[in-house]
C-alpha cells in the first residue's frame, strides 16, 4: 500500500502537538511576596487551591490569606488534573509532606506522589483594566 509523504508528516505534526504538556499554558498569576517562607500551614485553614502547572499551588486560607507553594520538582500530570490528595498525621500540611496527583481514569486513581516546597505568603498582582 502506498502512502503520502504529506499524510505521514500530518502523523508526526499531529504526535508532536499531543507531546506538548497542557499544563505548560498554564503560567500562575503574577504575584508579590508579602512576607517570609514558612515551613507548614494549618490544615483547617485552607479554603481553596488552584494547581498552575505541574509545579505551583496557590493555597488559599480562611481569612484572605494567600501562599504559594512552588514544588521543587515537575510534579507530572498535577497540572493537567489539577487534583491531589495528601496524608499526615498533623494538623499543618509542611514542606516536608508528599501529595499525590489524583488521576481522573474512570474513577480516581493515584498518580505521581511529589514533594511540596515551602509557603511563602503572597499577594496577587491586579492588573490595572483598559
Amino acid at each position: 500500500m502506498l502512502r503520502s509523504p504529506f499524510v505521514g508528516a500530518l502523523a508526526v505534526l499531529g504526535l508532536a502537538a499531543l507531546a506538548v504538556p497542557a499544563s505548560a499554558a498554564k503560567l500562575p498569576p503574577e504575584a508579590r511576596v508579602t512576607g517570609p517562607d514558612q515551613g507548614c500551614v494549618i490544615i483547617r485553614n485552607i479554603r481553596q487551591t488552584n494547581v498552575h502547572g505541574d509545579k505551583t499551588i496557590d493555597f488559599m486560607m480562611n481569612g484572605g490569606k494567600l501562599f504559594r507553594n512552588s514544588l521543587p520538582n515537575n510534579c507530572p500530570q498535577l497540572g493537567f488534573e489539577r487534583a491531589f490528595s495528601y496524608q499526615t498525621s498533623q494538623s499543618q500540611l509542611c514542606n516536608v509532606d508528599i501529595i499525590t496527583v489524583l488521576v481522573q481514569n474512570g474513577g480516581l486513581v493515584r498518580g505521581a506522589s511529589c514533594g511540596l516546597g515551602k509557603f511563602t505568603p503572597i499577594e496577587l498582582v491586579r492588573k490595572p483594566k483598559k
